[in-house]
């Protein structure tokens, strides 16, 4: 009996794989590297090819870790990031990259080459913006394709399929066409909700009239949990599975941690509305699941059916978090690289400090935690960041204040969109956490003391995999729907309540958070 599937998690920096029992266990997981080419400031590449390797190798890695025989696993399911891959008629990979090599054929998720085009397209006020919060972000796929299309001509007159990166592993597996409902909807301007989803005007508007054509886009989309199709013999020999495995279709990353962490309450609507997810590691995701559509200025979405049927799905974010931490420990000069070592030192050395110095522990430092832009609620990726407070200070002690103070920031950022979306008659008081920042215990006590919500931890902290795990199950006959899979493959999770007695505390720091946001606009103001 195929009652068993392999989740694969492709991230920024690594292709990550699971395999699953139909009752959410974990059996065995994978993990291989990725590389990553920066020619340039705000340019970030990947090679397909090395991703699909990567992804091989993982999951091999699994099925091996797992103990089963590949004759019980009935589907694989595949996430990734919201990066482009371009490829030519013949579905060879076509460069992205300036330095002109077409193994670079991926632009990152994380990529800001396309900000000036970004800017195009809010400056239109199409109707598709209505489902981006009004602004067009650098980490969409129109504004990375427009950039292409004027940038490097030569790769757009040959190319012959533009690919989310979720539906080019898909393509990859099974040789099918479908494109992701999940990836269409959230990335590419396509409105599920409509029909004909593709906004033809908005397309002819930004230049990008050929884009279907060029890219071989099909008008319809698949489901989350459906599949497209079974491996192909060459997919199969390469991931070490056989023929009869399904493939289901492709989503982004932060959706499937979202369906992995609230799948569970997916029968429940109105409880649903009052969870939120937080997929938070290099930077953060936070989704929230509606009955009916709602304002959404400074976040992505609603998108219609991204996830769950006759379900909108809006998404909020900060753009760099983890990656934020990464960059103080960088730079100052009692830093280094920043391992998980470095970061479990200076959390243990804050936590001895605070025990002296109680809450005057780096007071007088403050920090608005926009280095790699505002994606909410400000929706400005020109946004920067800002730190008051320093001293001379270079020791390693002086390295803690400042890292839990950015730590501060980061979560005051947090509490900023939460209070927007309440403006807007979102209702969440319930934070369910996934991802690396579990791991940082700083960062996750203050999630709950700053915003005041409960914390809800999945007691098995892969909640990425697991909804990609969730979905696959559906798309091989496991489960009869996505709501139905989530109850039963969720583990549970530990809970959190907010400190009360930090209220007064950190309500004078959001006051402050919000007056540096009033001197920077000042300052850029000044002529």
């Amino acid at each position: 009996m195929r009652d068993h599937v392999v989740a694969v998690d492709i991230g920024t920096g690594s292709a990550r794989a699971g395999v699953f029992t139909s009752r959410g266990a974990l059996l065995g997981k994978g993990e291989h590297p990725i590389i990553m080419n920066r020619p340039r400031e705000n340019h970030a590449e990947h090679d397909s090819e090395n991703i699909w390797a990567a992804v091989c190798t993982a999951v091999r890695a699994a099925v091996a870790a797992s103990g089963v025989d590949i004759s019980v696993i009935g589907a694989i399911g595949f996430d990734a990031t919201c990066s482009l891959v371009v490829r030519d008629a013949d579905g060879k990979p076509l460069t992205v990259s300036t330095g002109g090599e077409d193994r670079f054929d991926t632009i990152v998720w994380l990529d800001h080459r396309a900000l000036a085009e970004a800017d195009f397209c809010t400056a239109t006020k199409h109707q598709v913006l209505e489902h981006t919060g009004h602004f067009m972000s650098p980490e969409m796929e129109m504004p990375k394709l427009m950039w292409l299309k004027k940038n490097l001509p030569q790769s757009w007159a040959r190319a012959g399929y533009f690919f989310d990166l979720a539906d080019f592993m898909t393509w990859k597996a099974t040789g099918s066409l479908a494109r992701s409902r999940c990836t269409l909807t959230a990335k590419w301007n396509y409105l599920a909700h409509r029909e004909p989803g593709w906004q033809t005007d908005f397309l002819n508007v930004i230049g990008l009239g050929d884009l279907r054509e060029r890219g071989n886009l099909p008008e319809e989309t698949t489901p989350v949990g459906e599949s497209v199709g079974t491996l192909t013999a060459q997919a199969a020999e390469a991931l070490g599975l056989d023929r009869e495995c399904h493939v289901g279709a492709g989503m982004i990353d932060a959706y499937a941690g979202a369906l992995g962490t609230l799948g569970g309450r997916a029968g429940d609507l109105n409880a649903l509305e009052h969870q939120l997810a937080l997929i938070a590691g290099t930077s953060s995701c936070i989704v929230s699941f509606l009955r009916e559509r709602k304002r959404s200025t400074g976040m992505w979405g609603p998108y219609y059916e991204a996830v769950f049927p006759d379900t909108w799905l809006v998404e909020a974010g900060q753009s760099a978090t983890g990656a934020l931490l990464d960059h103080i420990v960088g730079m100052h000069a009692a830093g280094g690289e920043p391992t998980a070592a470095l970061h479990d030192r200076i959390v243990r050395r804050i936590a001895e400090l605070r025990a002296v110095e109680g809450d005057a522990f780096g007071e007088r430092i403050h920090v608005l935690p926009d280095f790699h832009g505002n994606r909410s609620p400000l929706a400005d990726p020109h946004a920067v960041g800002v730190v008051s407070g320093l001293t001379l200070d270079a020791s390693f002690d002086g390295l803690c204040r400042l890292y839990w103070r950015t730590c501060v920031g980061v979560a005051l950022g947090l509490r900023h969109i939460l209070e927007k979306m309440h403006d807007y008659g979102y209702v969440p008081d319930t934070l369910h956490v996934a991802g690396g920042h579990v791991k940082n215990a700083v960062l996750m006590e203050l999630y709950s003391d700053i915003t005041g919500c409960k914390v809800v931890v999945p007691k098995m902290n892969e909640a990425v995999l697991l909804g990609t795990a969730i979905a696959a199950s559906v798309s091989c006959g496991l489960y009869d729907s996505l709501a139905t899979a989530g109850a039963a493959m969720y583990p549970g999770g530990h809970e959190r309540m907010p400190d009360k007695g930090k209220k007064t505390l950190y309500d004078r720091d959001y006051r402050r958070f919000l007056a540096m946001y009033r001197h920077r606009a000042e300052l850029e103001s000044m002529e």
